[in-house]
């Protein structure tokens, strides 16, 4: 698609998903490549601007990622972040050194409002640091133009090159004016016109998917979770009956998730829908398996060999789609970044697939974009808003070797848990929450017996991105009486924790 591009180069950085997600709030795409893609390449896409992400390094160790000096003569405007603005600084013959006093969290920060990244700012506001080393001595041509107590170029500016480096991190929510400086420079120093809009991306799609299928048959992957289903009604809309969706019912779903996705698929969007009844053969090849990595990758070569032997059975297929977003691709690692944990769909694929091509069509797509494309071709709120479920389904929700005993028993203390939380009201505040089989057991007594049994972690987070998220502050009362129907009515569960952890450190799944 013709859209004006920010490419974001990855140097490792926690956020680097998450400055791309900013970029996109604002209404310009933008893609992550690694630290080391080539001048050309970067050249070939013609961005309107170029960030530099932070990471873990320090510029002047040996091994430090770099890019080539040539990328500030572009006239592309560059804007480097924490790590991102120390490189700006050292390639052009600034000073870094490692800082006297540290800076992490919640900083005063004061602005030089007149120049274009921090144009109709307040002088005086916050931002979030998160740094050892600083730049102690900008490059030549460039000013400082925002300040902390303790780190003299807190941000630094080169305006007639468009280029700026800002040693806080303006993507976080703890930056809270850090959304306007990211437009800034989109819009002030970029002149970007904003032209990534969702309605949009679902017509272009829908048109170009009709294009490249014509007139041959598609088959989809459909797991009833938010992205598999934008992905079908996509395809739906344009090929009609060309498509079948093969719905794998795995044995790993929630309770009764297997018959409300082929009511809601059947009934209401009549789409052609094949139910695979496959527990006993996803079950035997986790047998004994309690590597979340091994577990995905079994679960995605399954999944493909599932879709081959119905594919044979209808006919010539030439397309298999999938509903593979963005993050699934970021996370699944890339040559500069570590894998965080392989998606079925991603890291999963075997290398003989017996299709003439897989067909991702959300595949440059973050969830809640996903969700906004689900808005804009008329899919149901009810759906639109469901629950995230990973693609492994339960697999990585039972820790340790999965077994259909444990499976039953998490399905009943996850329901419990998401029943209470719809009574209660809360469902629409939350973003996600669900329950966690741990393979921890304990000591526990019920009645005047002694039982030696399982916990249950619950988790809730709060996130509107679901690339950060904070922990939910669920009321004690509602937990406790969650707690006490799931040790009352679930076997084999004597014990529930509640898990408070935000992401990052940690990730919104326990595997």
């Amino acid at each position: 698609m013709n859209h004006e591009l920010v490419v974001v180069l990855d140097f490792g950085g926690q956020y680097n998903q998450l400055i791309a997600r900013r970029v996109r709030e604002a209404n310009v795409y933008c893609e992550v490549l690694p630290y080391d893609t080539s001048i050309e390449e970067i050249k070939a896409l013609n961005p309107k601007g170029i960030i530099f992400t932070g990471g873990p390094s320090v510029v002047y160790e040996e091994d430090a990622p770099v890019v080539g000096k040539e990328i500030f003569t572009l006239g592309i405007p560059v804007l480097g972040i924490c790590y991102g603005s120390q490189l700006m600084g050292y390639l052009l013959d600034g000073k870094v050194a490692k800082a006297t006093h540290r800076e992490y969290g919640k900083t005063d920060l004061k602005v030089m409002a007149n120049n274009p990244l921090f144009n109709e700012l307040d002088e005086e506001t916050s931002c979030w640091m998160s740094h050892t080393y600083y730049i102690s001595e900008p490059p030549v041509g460039f000013e400082v133009i925002a300040t902390t107590e303790t780190c003299p170029v807190a941000a630094m500016a080169h305006v007639e090159n468009k280029l700026y480096g800002v040693q806080f991190h303006p993507e976080v929510v703890h930056t809270p004016q850090g959304n306007k400086m990211l437009r800034n420079f989109l819009y002030n120093v970029c002149e970007c016109k904003g032209d990534w809009i969702m309605s949009d991306f679902a017509e272009e799609t829908i048109k170009q998917l009709k294009e490249k299928i014509g007139d041959k048959k598609v088959l989809c992957a459909l797991s009833g979770g938010v992205d598999s289903s934008v992905a079908a009604v996509l395809i739906h809309k344009a090929v009609g009956k060309q498509l079948t969706c093969i719905f794998v019912d795995h044995g790993l779903l929630r309770k009764d998730e297997g018959d409300e996705v082929e009511q809601v698929f059947k009934e209401q969007f009549d789409m052609n829908l094949i139910r695979v009844n496959c527990e006993d053969q996803f079950l035997g090849k986790l047998a004994g398996k309690s590597d979340p990595e091994e577990k995905r990758k079994i679960i995605g070569e399954e999944f493909i060999r599932v879709f081959e032997a119905e594919a044979k059975k209808i006919g010539v297929v030439d397309y298999l789609v999938q509903g593979t977003i963005y993050p699934d691709v970021i996370e699944s690692g890339t040559k500069n970044a570590a894998v965080i944990k392989s998606h079925h769909n991603v890291g999963g694929l075997p290398e003989h697939v017996d299709f003439k091509e897989i067909i991702e069509p959300l595949r440059d797509l973050f969830k809640d974009e996903v969700r906004n494309v689900g808005r804009a071709v008329g899919i149901p709120e009810f759906l639109v808003s469901r629950q995230p479920f990973p693609g492994p389904g339960l697999a990585i929700r039972v820790i340790g070797d999965i077994t259909k005993e444990k499976l039953d028993t998490l399905r009943e203390a996850d329901f419990i848990f998401r029943e209470e939380v719809k009574k209660a009201g809360i469902a629409g505040g939350l973003g996600q929450y669900f329950a966690v089989l741990t393979n921890l057991r304990s000591v526990g007594v019920m009645g005047d017996e002694r039982t030696y049994s399982y916990t249950v972690a619950l988790r809730s987070v709060d996130t509107s991105d679901f690339m950060t998220a904070d922990w939910s502050r669920i009321d004690h009362e509602l937990l406790a009486k969650i707690s006490n129907r799931i040790v009352n009515e679930v076997d084999n569960v004597n014990r529930i924790v509640y898990d408070i952890t935000s992401k990052p450190p940690a990730t919104i799944e326990w595997e």
